[in-house]
């Protein structure tokens, strides 16, 4: 089977090419309607008549077509957004008694499957119209997919569903939060549900003046109120530390039981393991197709993902495995300090930042690890210079700041290309950083139009591309997939290794941190109150101090060596807990 994707944001409507790939595919030139123009001015190619020789593939200047070659066993999708649109193969199906999670990259189709299941899209098994109840019975007739539409339709299981996108919940509502929460508890549970996900400190204050972190808490209470036989969560982590991602990980497990089930969206894939029984994986080309795998052990599922290889399916998914090291923490000995601080206070309202001394050396990279409103960012603002001090000293260097909030960047930049802001120098390096985070595809695209992991690649290449001594980046990982981190960590690591620069690295994923850090500094105190600054650390004293504060414990994967979180309880975690070694060494 040949499907052909036209991304009609890259397609230029005959702008700057002229229609090259309708008048280089061969069968228009044997006079065929292959690839036409649609009223709107952009390409069509019809699929029954193209021939899969991949000439306007290459011949497009802006990357904006694509064809494919699948099994013939995926005849019908899903769903498709319209003629050569993305598609997607096979539903993630929730399991009773279960949480089961949902891994792949961005524009996969992981959204778009459990919006199916939560009523919100309807699919069209790729034609133009929606489909019934009983065309997705009899499409899934004799698996676990028929029995559960048939209950939906029945009115027998009702769906409670966090969307992706809590940044739109202010413009649909207003008011006060527990207003709001009480207008949706079904359940009576309403004071058990804040208490859990420690919404005390903003329930009387009104939507549209919460951060992200917890307008992020209030979607999930407004979910789990609602009287319902399955919850679906689309990224229910994102914009939270990692303090808060644990204990919504440990809330989130506590759903499901024989009358419950529970489908999870998540990219931090350490709070994946930790909260998934079962683990379906999603691959496919993004913004193209996407495929739904068996259902899997969580284990299985992110080891399988990470090597590249679905062993089931016997289909490779990625040409090389995703590798974690098998090394005790870093000893390496620094001897050169870069910068150094003494006695820094800084007060912001009433809350006071503390940091008494502390040593950057050269070739180093450090990772920053603490929860929201302790100081970090505040930190990290002091050293690139944008902040003062109120007393304290500090050597000043070079510096490259990468800010936490991306927004900013769009509203300065708006409606530049990308390759108006990155000045791609000829250096070995630099060049290596553009390949790496993929950059090259996003040269023609302006600021404004980017994606939000688009954003955060462009940010990162931008500042790891200028000149500077040290290289402060705020959350690298947000927005992206668990793919694209291990590239980032890999890409920020490898060019402190090759250049002998300094990275200071702020984020909220532990495995990320793991990959990139050989050392840490940990911030503790009260958030909005007070935050101390503990370092740097080598990996394992920060390790155990900071997870410690967070009463888990880690180990590595026997097949991946990749870093696991314990069950709590368990034999591995008592063991490690009584010994105080919350870190593997």
């Amino acid at each position: 089977m040949r499907l052909a994707f036209v991304n009609r944001e890259h397609c230029k409507a005959g702008v700057d090419c002229n229609y090259i790939c309708m008048s280089v595919c061969p069968v228009n030139r044997s006079k065929k309607d292959c690839i036409t123009i649609a009223p709107d001015k952009k390409v069509v190619i019809d699929e029954k008549l193209c021939i899969g020789c991949g000439i306007c593939v290459k011949r497009c200047p802006f990357n904006a077509i694509s064809i494919i070659n699948l099994p013939e066993e995926l005849d019908k999708p899903i769903h498709r957004f319209g003629k050569n649109g993305f598609a997607l193969y096979n539903l993630t199906i929730p399991i009773f008694g279960k949480v089961v999670g949902v891994l792949g990259k961005n524009g996969i189709g992981k959204s778009t499957s459990i919006k199916i299941l939560a009523g919100v899209l309807k699919p069209n098994f790729g034609r133009g119209m929606e489909a019934t109840y009983e065309e997705l019975i009899d499409f899934f007739k004799g698996t676990e997919a028929q029995k559960f539409f048939e209950e939906v339709r029945d009115k027998k299981i009702r769906i409670s569903y966090k969307p992706q996108n809590i940044d739109l919940i202010p413009l649909k509502y207003k008011g006060n939060v527990r207003k709001l929460l009480e207008r949706v508890d079904e359940k009576n549970m309403l004071d058990e549900v804040v208490k859990e996900l420690q919404l005390n400190n903003f329930i009387d204050r009104n939507i549209d003046e919460l951060s992200g972190g917890e307008l992020q808490r209030v979607a999930i209470a407004a979910t789990v109120l609602k009287d319902a036989e399955v919850y679906i969560f689309d990224e229910p982590t994102s914009y939270l530390d990692i303090k808060q991602r644990i204990n919504v990980a440990k809330f989130i497990r506590k759903l499901a039981n024989q009358k419950t089930a529970v489908i999870v969206v998540e990219h931090d894939l350490l709070v994946l393991d930790f909260m998934s029984d079962l683990v379906y994986v999603m691959y496919g080309k993004p913004s193209c197709y996407g495929i739904v795998s068996m259902l899997k052990s969580t284990r299985q599922a992110i080891n399988e993902y990470l090597q590249g290889y679905l062993k089931e399916e016997n289909m490779r998914i990625r040409s090389k495995p995703i590798s974690f090291e098998e090394k005790p923490p870093s000893t390496v000995e620094r001897t050169t300090v870069l910068t150094s601080w003494s006695n820094v206070v800084k007060r912001l309202g009433n809350f006071e930042l503390k940091a008494e001394s502390g040593k950057l050396y050269n070739h180093q990279v450090v990772g920053v690890l603490g929860e929201n409103g302790i100081g970090k960012t505040t930190f990290v603002k002091i050293l690139a210079g944008i902040i003062k001090p109120d007393s304290g000293s500090f050597d000043k260097v070079k510096v490259s700041y990468k800010p936490q909030y991306l927004s900013e960047s769009v509203e300065k930049l708006n409606g530049k290309l990308v390759s108006e802001i990155i000045s791609v120098k000829e250096d070995e390096l630099s060049i290596q950083v553009i390949r790496d985070l993929n950059i090259k595809s996003l040269m023609l695209k302006k600021v404004n139009e980017l994606s939000g992991g688009e954003l955060q690649r462009v940010a990162i290449a931008d500042c790891l591309t200028r000149e500077a001594q040290l290289y402060l980046l705020d959350e690298p990982s947000a927005y992206l997939d668990v793919e694209d981190r291990m590239i980032v960590a890999k890409t920020i690591a490898n060019f402190m290794a090759k250049s002998g620069k300094t990275a200071l690295v702020v984020d909220h994923d532990l495995l990320f941190i793991d990959s990139v850090s050989e050392a840490l500094l940990v911030f503790d105190g009260k958030a909005s109150v007070k935050g101390i600054v503990n370092g740097p650390l080598s990996m394992e004293e920060g390790m155990n101090k900071f997870l410690e504060m967070l009463d888990i414990t880690l180990r590595r994967d026997l097949e991946t060596k990749r870093p696991r979180i314990n069950k709590e309880g368990s034999k591995k975690d008592r063991e490690q807990k009584s010994l105080k070694k919350y870190y593997y060494s």
